[in-house]
C-alpha cells in the first residue's frame, strides 16, 4: 500500500472534562478547548496514514493552521475528518475539519513529516 492524495480518516470523541478549556488552561470555561480540537485533528491525520507507513516509519506534526469557530459543550460528540491533500517527498499536508451536532466547529491545514523512528530518536538524544 502506498500513500496517496485523497486518503481520509474520521475519528469521533465525546467532549469530557479532560477536553475542556479550563482543564487545558487555555480558558476558564467548561467547553471543548482549542488545544483539544487541534490534538483531535492531529490524531485523525495520523490515523489517515498509519496503515500506509513502513515498519519503523512514523510521522510528526510540524504545522497547524486552524480556526476554532464555535464552542461545543461537555457531553457532545465532535467528529474530525482529515484528508491527505498534498505529498511533497516526506512532507504531508492534510485538510482537517471538526463538527459537532450543529455543524462545523473548526477547519484548517495540518502538516506532518515522515520520519524514521530510530534515526529521529537518535538525533534527539545526541
Amino acid at each position: 500500500m502506498k500513500l496517496q492524495i485523497g486518503l481520509k480518516a474520521e475519528f469521533e470523541i465525546i467532549v469530557s472534562p479532560k477536553d475542556t478549556a479550563s482543564q487545558y488552561g487555555s480558558g476558564n470555561l467548561e467547553v471543548f478547548a482549542t488545544p483539544a480540537m487541534i490534538a483531535l485533528m492531529e490524531k485523525t491525520a495520523m490515523m489517515c496514514i498509519s496503515a500506509y507507513l513502513e515498519k519503523g516509519q512514523n510521522s510528526v506534526g510540524t504545522q497547524v493552521n486552524v480556526k476554532h469557530m464555535k464552542a461545543t459543550p461537555l457531553g457532545e460528540a465532535v467528529l474530525c475528518i482529515a484528508e491527505l491533500i498534498e505529498i511533497d517527498r516526506s512532507k504531508l499536508t492534510f485538510n482537517v475539519e471538526a463538527f459537532d451536532n450543529e455543524g462545523m466547529i473548526g477547519q484548517g491545514i495540518h502538516k506532518r513529516f515522515l520520519i524514521n523512528e530510530e534515526e529521529f530518536m537518535a538525533k534527539l538524544y545526541r
